[in-house]
């Protein structure tokens, strides 16, 4: 069975959505204020004490200090942590002495050789991206034959993930945007990708 993140959670109406899916994972963006769906970490901290257990809680950070994603893993705010921007080995390794939790090293694929470099992250899982914005996907050929477990996400929802994971094989779909009405979480489409996910 798929796996699936329902990532970019900012109200308590979100929480509760995911709460009824159970997805297996969900993801918070913190502090990232390029992103519309940028929360501080105090809010992280409030909507993931609503979440139910078993559904395991992602911080997403783009560049953040490590000490600042190692101080959310540890006090258990999130359980493992997803590197969106331009972090380099040198900083996973440096964050790797600040906490022993999960890190997800994310990539824009635009290219084979993207794939190829991503395959080489130090990271325990990589996330492969259009990194493009919009919902827009890659060309999911180029994720065929990886070798490693790897998150795919982007323009990822209820309607293509089924095509996405046949093509593709990932350990988990990622969505975010997909799974969203007018920029707002829609329990209907959380609810969808969930079952499509199971059914897989």
């Amino acid at each position: 069975m798929t796996r699936i993140k329902i990532c970019g959670l900012t109200r308590l109406e979100d929480i509760a959505y995911v709460n009824e899916a159970r997805p297996d994972y969900c993801g918070f963006v913190i502090d990232a204020p390029r992103s519309p769906r940028n929360i501080t970490p105090e809010r992280a901290r409030q909507l993931a004490a609503a979440l139910d257990e078993g559904v395991i809680r992602v911080g997403v950070f783009v560049d953040a200090p490590p000490k600042k994603v190692a101080q959310l893993l540890e006090e258990g705010t999130i359980q493992a942590a997803q590197l969106h921007g331009k972090e380099s080995p040198q900083y996973i390794s440096y964050l790797r002495e600040l906490t022993d939790k999960p890190l997800i090293q994310a990539f824009r694929i635009k290219i084979r050789g993207d794939v190829d470099i991503a395959a080489h992250s130090q990271a325990d899982y990589i996330l492969l991206d259009a990194g493009s914005g919009g919902g827009k996907t890659f060309d999911w050929r180029l994720a065929k034959n990886i070798k490693r477990p790897f998150f795919l996400a982007g323009g990822l929802g209820p309607d293509n993930l089924r095509e996405a994971v046949s093509q593709t094989h990932p350990y988990a779909g990622d969505m975010s945007s997909g799974v969203e009405t007018e920029g707002r979480k829609d329990r209907e489409k959380i609810l969808a990708a969930v079952a499509v996910a199971a059914a897989e």
